[in-house]
C-alpha cells in the first residue's frame, strides 16, 4: 500500500501505537505477547514452610525455579589432556573454559576441558555466594526460627556442590552432576576424592562428602513410594552408596539407572535436602490459595476447645511462627484438639508430657501449625493429619508419603523428617489423625 493514501492521522495513530507496545513489553514478548518464560522446575529445599526464617534474598530462599535461559549456557566435555605436573595442569586450564581437574598423583594430573553446548542450561547449587552458584544453599538446622541459630554450625556442604543440566528442547530433560564449576570455571578433584578411569578411557570421581538423589517410585503422587538412595559422580553416573559419605571407596555403579530428575526426586547435599519438582508436576499440586482456602474451611467450621469450649483457628499463613491466642493444640498420643490450657501437667515428667482431659491418653502436647509449602503436598486433600512431634498440619496423603521417606542425617544414618521443618518424626507413625470438636450449638 502507498503510504500517501492512508491518512496521515491513521498513520500517526499506528506510529503511537507501535511505540506504546515497546513500552508495554520487553523485546522478547513483543514478538511473542503470549508467550511466557518455559520453566523447567523448581527445586525447594526441605525444612522450611514457604520461606527461609529471616525471609528469601537474592538467591538465598527456600525455592528455586529454573527458568530457560535467554542465551545457552550449557557445556560438554571435549578435550582430554595428561599433565605430568600441577604447572602443566595449571597452564592447561585456561580461564576462559570449563574444565575439571583429576589429580591422581604429584606427578600426574588429567585435565578433561568441557566446550559450549548451545542445547542446553546450566544451572549451579552450593553454599559459595560467588558469581557461578545460581541457588545458594545452607545448612538446614532443624525447626530453627532464625538463621542465627544456623550460622554456629560447621557446614558439610560443599561449596560448589552440584549442578544441573537442562536440555532446552522439550520435554526439557533435566539432569544432575556432582560438583560445580567455581569463578575460574574449574572443578578440581584434589589426590584424596575418590576417582577413577571409566573402560571408555574418561575420568570420572565423587566429591568428598557426596551428591545423593532418590527417585520415588509412581512418581510424585498420591500412589507415591520411597525410591533407594544413590550417589551421582561428576559425570553424572550413579553409584551405590558408599559406607559412609566420605568414604575413599565407591560404591557399585548402577547400569539401569540414570542421572535424570524426575518429579519428586530427591537432591542430598550433607546438610540440605532439596527436592525437584517439575513444572508440570507443580501445575497438578495445590497452590497456596487453594491451602489458603482449606485453612478458612477449617476456621469457618468453628471447631471448639472441648474443656474451655472457646473457637479455635489455624492463624493466618503469613503468621506462621508465633502462637496465637486462639492456635489448636494437639494431644499426639489420641490426637484430640484443643485449645492451650493448663490442665493435666506431668510434673514427673519434666512437664512436657500432658494427659488428655478426653481419654487420659498421656503423651505430649504442642501447637498446631499449617503446612504453608504447597510443593511437600502429594495430593490436594484437607489437612487433617499432623506431623509427630512437631505438630505441622496438612493432608492424610502427605503425612503418610514423607513419613516413610528414609532422609540422610549426618554422615551414615538415615530418619524420616517433617518436610516443613526437618524435626526428625517420633511415634509408631510419625504423625497423628486428628480429632477436632465441632461447636455445641
Amino acid at each position: 500500500n502507498n503510504e500517501k493514501s492512508v491518512p496521515q492521522l491513521l498513520i500517526r495513530d499506528l506510529k503511537f501505537e507501535k511505540s506504546l507496545t515497546k513500552l508495554m513489553f520487553s523485546p522478547d514478548q513483543e514478538n511473542h505477547p503470549s508467550k511466557a518464560p518455559v520453566k523447567y522446575g523448581e527445586l525447594i529445599v526441605l525444612g522450611y514452610n514457604g520461606s527461609l526464617p529471616n525471609g528469601d534474598r537474592g538467591r538465598r530462599k527456600s525455592r528455586f525455579a529454573l527458568f530457560k535461559r535467554p542465551k545457552a549456557n550449557g557445556v560438554k566435555p571435549s578435550t582430554v589432556h595428561i599433565a605430568c605436573t600441577p604447572q602443566a595442569a595449571k597452564a592447561i586450564s585456561n580461564k576462559d573454559q570449563h574444565s575439571i581437574s583429576y589429580t591422581l598423583s604429584r606427578a600426574q594430573t588429567v585435565v578433561v576441558e568441557y566446550t559450549h553446548d548451545s542445547n542446553t542450561d546450566m544451572f549451579q547449587i552450593g553454599r559459595s555466594t560467588e558469581s557461578p552458584i545460581d541457588f545458594v544453599v545452607t545448612d538446614t538446622v532443624p525447626g530453627s526460627q532464625s538463621n542465627s541459630d544456623t550460622q554456629s554450625v560447621q557446614s558439610t556442604i560443599s561449596r560448589f556442590a552440584c549442578r544441573i543440566i537442562c536440555e532446552r528442547n522439550p520435554p526439557f530433560t533435566a539432569r544432575i552432576y556432582a560438583a560445580g564449576f567455581d569463578s575460574s570455571k574449574n572443578i578440581f578433584l584434589g589426590e584424596k576424592a575418590a576417582k577413577w578411569k571409566t573402560s571408555d578411557g574418561q575420568m570420572d570421581g565423587l566429591t568428598t562428602n557426596g551428591v545423593l538423589v532418590m527417585h520415588p517410585r509412581n512418581g510424585f503422587t498420591e500412589d507415591s513410594k520411597p525410591g533407594v538412595w544413590r550417589e551421582i559422580s561428576v559425570c553424572g553416573n550413579v553409584f551405590s552408596l558408599r559406607e559412609t559419605r566420605s568414604a575413599q571407596q565407591r560404591g557399585k555403579m548402577v547400569e539401569n539407572e540414570t542421572n535424570q530428575l524426575q518429579d519428586g526426586s530427591l537432591i542430598d547435599l550433607c546438610g540440605a535436602t532439596l527436592l525437584w519438582r517439575t513444572a508440570e508436576g507443580l501445575s497438578r499440586t495445590p497452590t497456596v490459595k487453594h491451602l489458603e482456602a482449606l485453612r478458612q474451611e477449617i476456621n469457618a467450621a468453628r471447631p471448639q476447645c472441648p474443656v474451655g469450649f472457646n473457637t479455635l483457628a489455624f492463624p493466618s499463613m503469613k503468621r506462621k511462627d508465633v502462637v496465637d491466642e486462639k492456635q489448636p493444640w494437639v494431644y499426639l498420643n489420641c490426637g484430640h484438639v484443643h485449645g492451650y490450657h493448663n490442665w493435666g501437667n506431668k510434673e514427673e515428667r519434666d512437664g512436657k508430657d500432658r494427659e488428655c482431659p478426653m481419654c487420659r491418653s498421656v503423651g505430649p502436647y504442642v501447637p498446631l501449625w499449617l503446612g504453608c509449602e504447597a510443593g511437600f503436598y502429594v495430593d490436594a486433600g484437607p489437612p487433617t493429619h499432623a506431623f509427630s512431634p512437631c505438630g505441622h498440619v496438612c493432608s492424610e496423603k502427605t503425612t503418610a508419603y514423607w513419613s516413610q521417606i528414609p532422609l540422610p542425617h549426618g554422615t551414615h544414618t538415615f530418619h524420616a523428617a517433617c518436610p516443613f521443618c526437618a524435626h526428625q518424626l517420633a511415634g509408631e507413625q510419625g504423625y497423628i489423625r486428628l480429632i477436632f470438636q465441632g461447636p455445641l450449638d
